[in-house]
């Protein structure tokens, strides 16, 4: 089954993933799937523009170093504020999450009966 992110939540799984210390883009989606239980497959379409992105915001920092195969690859880390940023997200994903929990395990009351 195929789970599609909204943009604000990718960046935030992806801010976590880099909480473990610096990794390529090929390693953060790597771990994603990993620790999702393959329910989480970020194409590189994805993840490519939101580490970009979060880049210029200042979030993560991009150095280029050597990948484990030997191969030339930028390296990304977290920053203060990109810790800052996960912090809010979590925050707001936590209460969101909790919310539609609510609404998933209420029971319906029918208008008029």
């Amino acid at each position: 089954m195929r789970i599609d992110l909204l943009q604000g939540t990718l960046d935030m799984l992806i801010l976590k993933a880099l909480t473990g210390g610096p990794m390529h883009g090929y390693a953060v989606a790597s771990w994603l799937q990993r620790t999702t239980d393959d329910a989480l497959c970020v194409e590189e379409g994805s993840l490519y523009p939101a580490l970009h992105r979060m880049t210029r915001r200042g979030w993560v920092r991009a150095d280029w170093g050597v990948s484990e195969n030997n191969r030339r690859a930028k390296f990304y880390t977290l920053t203060a504020e990109g810790r800052r940023q996960l912090n809010e997200e979590s925050s707001s994903w936590a209460r969101l999450t909790e919310a539609v929990s609510k609404v998933l395990h209420a029971r319906p009351v029918a208008q008029g009966a």
